[in-house]
């Protein structure tokens, strides 16, 4: 039985908000199962289960603050609970500290072969030195394998429960693995830019719990001699306390690419927290990292992704299409290739949207909401496809049926650090007005950062990209299968136009390129769709006669 510890969920970030619990007391989970959503001050974080069991407490109430670093709910692994049952011997209860966390990984019991679901680190040897493999669980549905983008450790290092210890990137988003629990590491089974298979042991690490005993058991003499052995000759501080050095992920990123020691940083936040300034003022100072260590940092290789091959006298660098842009390349083929565009452009007059959005941005900004422009084009577009649900559907392989959705799951696409994303707002007919603008803003954070969820990339119905934030006006989109129309939002330009009194006035334009399944869709549907959305946005106050 083990106290499952909040670990670090972003940079800065001391306590969250328990927004839902998604088990309860008494339930079985699985390993990678969500257990809880939590809110923090930036972004709704789902919380998974660090291996398989039994939940026998919850520590907090729904809409309570949990702190990080402390205790969220208490999981009794399967091999305990076993053991248990089979009338074993209990060991003592033992109160857990405030730094502990479960086991990622159980010793099988007598008998019993190890599989990848029940357990991620597998016991490679028996005794107390044994070596174990962390196993590679369940990143995303449909996901088999992923690509190595970057290792944050090497072999030999020590690990801290919770540290981040790989990047990987599947074909959907970007996954950041973190380490099960404190221990040393052994060896790494993949290079960066190589795949890793989901199931398979992905790097090799001995638990600090056996690493410890081993050391005092085996090398008395020698535990002597470093008590009274010069500092210079002994372990790092970190390694000698065992404890954890409070840090972000980000500091501790920053900490690994320039070789420093945490340890020896002295942190000025809270509790000796290292912050970022702290570690920028420790490299300015004079011969703050060793020649030898410089020099490693210099003769390491360039990763496979960054080699150049000769060409003549003209050098070549090549990149293997991977991971989500691989995935975005094969789907836009399909669809250029599958699907038979229809394009359609229109112009729109933006001035009293902007005008209203600059009354409602304060009241949306006491509320903790900011009010973009998307919130108002993908409402509008909700209420369009009430009149026209064709554009809201799909076809099935065959083209011999339309189904019409239900929902309005409205797609927009972020230029994101993993590549181009498509994450969807749901049910934006439902949602306020104030629902969507948070529900955008969160979906373009997640997507800038590369973690979106699967489910945010699932089932979306119609898709706004806006070309315009990067200043492009006209484009041709290309749909995305199996949605049946696409909009590139343009640019907002002022430009003359003439009033109902013939005069020449100032107004705000905005161009919209439309796409559509030209199968299903013809110039005279998506022109009247395009003209219901477009009343909508040019007179933005006659949204209120529609919504439910």
């Amino acid at each position: 039985m083990s106290d499952f510890i909040l670990p670090d969920i972003g940079e800065g970030i001391v306590e969250c908000e328990l927004v839902k619990w998604l088990v309860s007391e008494g339930d079985l989970i699985e390993e990678d199962q969500p257990v809880a959503e939590v809110m923090t001050d930036k972004a709704l974080v789902e919380i998974p289960a660090p291996y398989k069991g039994r939940v026998t407490r919850l520590y907090h109430k729904e809409g309570d603050i949990a702190k990080v670093h402390a205790p969220l709910f208490e999981l009794v692994g399967e091999d305990d609970e076993s053991g248990a049952a089979a009338g074993q011997s209990k060991p003592e209860a033992k109160e857990p500290s405030a730094g502990e966390k479960p086991s990622a990984g159980k010793e099988p019991s007598a008998g019993a072969k190890p599989s990848a679901e029940q357990a991620p680190a597998a016991s490679a040897n028996q005794g107390d030195d044994a070596t174990e493999d962390f196993i590679l669980p369940d990143i995303g549905e449909g996901i088999v394998e992923c690509e190595v983008v970057e290792w944050r450790v090497a072999e030999g290092d020590e690990i801290e429960e919770d540290q981040p210890v790989v990047d990987v990137m599947t074909d959907k988003a970007m996954v950041e693995i973190t380490a099960p629990k404190a221990g040393r590491v052994t060896k790494l089974y993949h290079q960066q830019q190589e795949m890793a298979q989901v199931h398979s042991p992905l790097f090799a690490f001995i638990p600090r719990e056996r690493d410890e005993p081993v050391e005092s058991k085996a090398k008395p003499s020698q535990a002597s001699a470093q008590d009274s052995a010069p500092a210079a000759t002994q372990q790092p501080a970190a390694a000698q306390s065992r404890q954890r050095i409070p840090a972000s992920p980000a500091v501790r990123r920053l900490v690994r690419e320039h070789s420093l020691n945490l340890a020896d940083i002295k942190g000025s936040g809270k509790d000796g927290r290292v912050l970022k300034a702290d570690v920028l003022a420790h490299l300015d100072r004079p011969a703050t990292q060793p020649e030898s260590q410089a020099a490693s940092a210099e003769a390491k290789p360039a990763p496979a992704s960054g080699r150049r091959q000769a060409a003549g006298e003209q050098e070549v660098r090549v990149e293997p299409i991977k991971g989500m842009k691989a995935a975005m390349a094969r789907n836009m083929v399909t669809s250029a290739t599958t699907i038979p565009h229809f394009i359609y452009s229109e112009d729109i007059d933006v001035t009293d949207l902007l005008a209203l959005r600059e009354k409602l941005k304060v009241e949306a900004e006491a509320k903790g909401s900011r009010l973009t422009l998307m919130p108002f084009f993908m409402k509008a577009m909700a209420l369009a496809v009430q009149d026209f649900p064709l554009l809201n559907s799909r076809v099935n392989d065959d083209v011999t049926e339309i189904h019409y959705l239900s929902q309005c799951n409205i797609g927009m696409a972020v230029d994101g650090k993993a590549g181009l994303m498509v994450p969807n707002v749901k049910g934006v007919e439902s949602l306020t007005m104030l629902g969507v603008a948070d529900e955008v803003a969160r979906l373009t954070e997640a997507a800038r950062s590369g973690r979106v969820s699967q489910d945010d990339l699932k089932g979306g119905t119609i898709t706004i990209s806006n070309i315009g934030a990067l200043g492009g006006t006209y484009a041709s989109p290309i749909i995305n299968a199996p949605e049946v129309a696409i909009v590139a939002l343009g640019r907002t330009q002022k430009l003359p136009r003439f009033d109902a009194n013939g005069q020449v006035v100032e107004r705000a334009i905005m161009t919209v390129s439309w796409a559509g399944d030209h199968r299903i869709i013809d110039g005279g549907t998506i022109a009247r769709f395009c003209n219901r959305w477009k009343s909508y946005l040019e007179s933005p106050q006659s949204m209120l006669l529609h919504m439910g």
